[in-house]
């Protein structure tokens, strides 16, 4: 395999999750050729949206901001998470070459196995106790680098999580009626011992034994590097983002996630897009957006610029199925 692999730890010591976030990219920008690097961070009283996510529809915005909270979107897709001192935050930062899931999951099965929890890998990014999850899983890449990133719930506080993040009637029409709190747990609840530094300890070597790395932990000293991206992170544009008043909307709940689209049309062409999605894959929403920008309103020329969208396989098929949607809709 990679025997000239690199291996990096960093530790974030803000709790500021727009902070935490330009370090992450930070991070991703400067990953060098055969490196791997884990990071480890925590964010105090945060919503974290995906990146094709609507704040307003997710969360209670104004209600948990004027309680002194923050609200970020993070650069990979999937839905919206909590975060407060209750949870430990990792993400996996590496040349793409190699990335490999299970591999890096490892990472985190060991750690928790090792404080006496039998945990498992399940279904498209979460790990689970028993039927339960305590970590959910999202992915991001670029041309040469890629992350893989999560959160752990150890002692995170529930009630806050049930009473700011609004589940949409879509998810639960598709799920069943079970609550949001029924579905997660703290490792906390599970083995009482357990706490955010004795995680951190086992994370770290547990990545040591399985990436064959060495045990000194580094902090970004030098805020000048981060600062664009913090600026971008904490800019309102980033977490809100613009939202116009659309004359379409049509939204489609499907396997790999929900897909809320919003048009404005100008003489027959689109003339704004703007599509919401807790899908995984972050960068195909956002082609899929710029594919339709400036595309006249027809199901012809619209399947044209879909069938133009260069992707893998597995996103072929998301592709399919958005178009079939459509041609429902537009006939």
């Amino acid at each position: 395999m990679h025997n000239n692999m690199i291996t990096r730890i960093v530790c974030s010591k803000s709790y500021n999750p727009w902070h935490n976030l330009a370090i992450e990219e930070y991070l991703l920008k400067i990953v060098k050729d055969n490196e791997m690097i884990l990071y480890l961070w925590q964010n105090d009283n945060t919503i974290v949206i995906g990146r094709n996510q609507n704040p307003w529809k997710e969360c209670k915005c104004k209600d948990f901001e004027e309680d002194g909270g923050k609200i970020a979107r993070r650069l990979s897709g999937g839905g919206t998470v909590f975060h407060d001192m209750g949870n430990l935050n990792f993400t996996f930062i590496m040349d793409k070459k190699l990335y490999d899931l299970e591999k890096q999951l490892s990472v985190i099965l060991k750690a928790v196995n090792n404080l006496g929890i039998n945990a498992e890998f399940s279904g498209r990014n979460d790990i689970l106790v028993g039927e339960r999850k305590f970590s959910g899983n999202a992915f991001y890449e670029k041309a040469n680098s890629s992350y893989h990133h999560g959160s752990i719930l150890v002692d995170a506080n529930m009630e806050k999580l049930s009473k700011y993040l609004k589940v949409s009637k879509e998810k639960i029409a598709s799920k069943g009626v079970e609550s949001v709190r029924s579905r997660v747990v703290n490792l906390k609840t599970i083995k009482e011992d357990i706490t955010i530094e004795n995680l951190k300890d086992n994370l770290i070597s547990s990545f040591m034994e399985i990436y064959k790395g060495g045990s000194n932990i580094e902090y970004i000293k030098n805020e000048h590097d981060i600062k664009d991206l913090y600026e971008k992170y904490s800019s309102w544009e980033w977490k809100y983002g613009e939202t116009p008043k659309f004359d379409i909307n049509f939204v489609n709940r499907f396997k790999w996630g929900e897909i809320d689209l919003n048009l404005n049309l100008k003489n027959g062409d689109i003339d704004s897009v703007v599509i919401y999605s807790d899908a995984m894959n972050s960068t195909l929403i956002k082609d899929i957006e710029n594919s339709l920008l400036k595309t006249q309103f027809k199901m012809d020329c619209i399947s044209k610029k879909l069938n133009n969208i260069i992707c893998k396989t597995d996103e072929k098929n998301i592709i399919f199925e958005i178009k079939e949607w459509l041609k429902s809709k537009i006939g």
